[in-house]
């Protein structure tokens, strides 16, 4: 089972990066596919805090999401962002994200 879902994850993040060179190129394909694909705004819990997330942000080196409580605003990696059950439609490129970042 574990292996037929990082056949998957491996086959999406070739195409997120097929014409891509380098890490930097790579990151720009894999945000963009999540920005074409994650159903957003959804809701999750950050620390016992239930937050809306807004959208998705590329920076210089990782993909935040800007989350939002209330008139409070707060990018939190999407590494670390956990995710709600059932996940939002297209959270499985964030599994792939997470799979090339190496967690």
């Amino acid at each position: 089972m574990a292996a037929k879902r990082n056949a998957t994850l491996k086959a999406m993040i070739e195409e997120a990066t097929v014409d891509a060179y380098g890490d930097d190129e790579e990151l720009t394909g894999l945000f963009t596919m999540l920005e074409d694909h994650l159903a957003v705004p959804f809701i999750t819990t950050v620390f016992d805090v239930e937050v809306t997330v807004r959208k998705i942000d590329l920076t210089d080196d990782t993909i935040v999401a800007i989350c939002s409580r209330g008139r409070e605003r707060q990018r939190i990696d999407l590494l670390d962002l956990p995710l709600p059950t059932p996940p939002p439609d297209g959270a499985v490129w964030i599994d792939a994200y997470r799979y090339w970042a190496g967690r």
